[in-house]
């Protein structure tokens, strides 16, 4: 799922929203779906899944970021509006329907301020430029933080209010979000500890972790765990561990932040799949763990689980974004060339098979400027989403 915040590295300043994009240049962006299309979530104006990388219905060269949920996908231009596609049954489209849309649509909410968007498995929740979070779809378990549990069909802000928050990540029910401050919130679905509150109760509301701090830098919300790095570089994972997907050479599930067995404070971005985590390291290398069935690990091998983080077959110290998504993973490396790996019945792997990788592949598309991928659905999709820039420095 996406995630956003700033830092500098090397004299110069950047954002982070999946993507690392330096402030003096300027980018044109263009949108590129691929994989399982049922519902409209490749924005194709078709239903039909696509093995090869392909752009959407609605054009353009102003995509900015973009977020793959269950089975649609939500994403932001660079003229800050919002844009939403694929199954709308719960009102996650942000569109006052519950129609499903085969093409990229405003959401009702409307706006040009429109900072960052993550898109969970039935809900989406977005960050505006003035700090204020909102939240669409499914409600059922309070993943809405408005203190109901009741769908919304249109962006609502969360019953916390507020206007400092910085980055968010919509997991299978529930959501996972960082403020200005650094401190760390999480609501919706707690049955497996993935809150983090050291209970397995459901929050209708946001709620600190029990881990505390104001030192939290990046969150990611997967299937039915969490996790997050701090600031100080280390790795945090809570929640479900029944495929090791915590890291923590256990399968037990953990209701608070615990660190992965792996240990380091080198950790620099992290996306939490399906059963499975990718992270990356400072020095670029790409670890995963958690559920290696049908080659989503990217280890060569198809069948065993990893409860602790392991590097991928592919090597290298150049990785540089990492995205899991239902049963599958893509990454995109320093030279802006895109790999993925896992299932690949539904052509989410794009690279014109449907057929499964248990080691990194490139997609038919190439390229060497990819700079965002979305691999729709960490809780639990089977397509992805990417950005693909041209860069003029201004």
């Amino acid at each position: 799922m996406p995630t956003f915040y700033n830092f500098r590295e090397n004299g110069l300043d950047y954002s982070f929203d999946d993507v690392f994009v330096p402030v003096d240049m300027f980018r044109e962006g263009n949108l590129f779906t691929w994989g399982f299309g049922t519902s409209g979530q490749l924005g194709t104006n078709t239903v039909t899944d696509k093995s090869t990388p392909v752009t959407t219905s609605a054009g353009g060269t102003n995509w900015k970021q973009v977020s793959g949920g269950g089975y649609h996908c939500a994403a932001i231009k660079t003229d800050g509006t919002l844009w939403t596609w694929g199954r709308g049954t719960e009102g996650q489209l942000g569109d006052n329907s519950t129609t499903a849309k085969s093409t990229p649509v405003t959401t009702f909410a409307g706006g040009t301020n429109w900072k960052q968007v993550s898109a969970g498995f039935y809900h989406c929740a977005a960050i505006k430029t003035d700090g204020t979070l909102w939240t669409w779809g499914r409600g059922n378990e309070g993943q809405l933080g408005t203190n109901t549990a009741t769908a919304k069909s249109t962006p609502v802000t969360t019953f916390a209010g507020g206007t400092n928050w910085k980055q968010v990540s919509a997991g299978l029910y529930h959501c996972a979000t960082i403020k200005t401050d650094g401190t760390l919130w999480t609501w919706g679905y707690g049955g497996n500890g993935q809150l983090g509150t050291n209970t397995a109760t459901n929050k209708s509301t946001p709620v600190t972790t029990f881990a505390g701090g104001t030192n939290w830098k990046q969150v990611n919300g997967g299937y039915r765990y969490s996790a997050a790095i701090k600031t100080d570089g280390t790795l945090w994972t809570w929640g479900s561990a029944i495929f090791g997907q915590l890291g923590t050479n256990t399968a037990t599930n953990k209701s608070t932040p615990v660190t992965t067995f792996a240990g380091g404070t080198n950790w620099k971005q992290v996306s939490a799949g399906s059963q499975h985590c990718a992270a990356i390291k400072t020095d670029g290398t790409l670890w995963t763990w958690g559920d290696g069935s049908q080659g989503k690990l990217g280890d060569n091998n198809s069948t065993t689980n990893k409860s602790t983080p392991v590097t991928t077959f592919a090597g290298g110290t150049n990785w540089k974004q990492v995205s899991g998504g239902g049963q599958h993973c893509a990454a995109i490396k320093t030279d802006g060339t895109l790999w993925t790996w896992g299932r690949g019945n539904e052509g989410q792997l794009g690279d014109n098979t449907a057929t499964n990788k248990s080691t990194p592949v490139t997609t038919s598309a190439g390229g060497t400027n990819w700079k965002q991928v979305s691999a729709g659905g960490n809780a639990g999709g089977n397509h992805c989403a990417a950005v693909l820039y041209v860069d003029y420095v201004l």
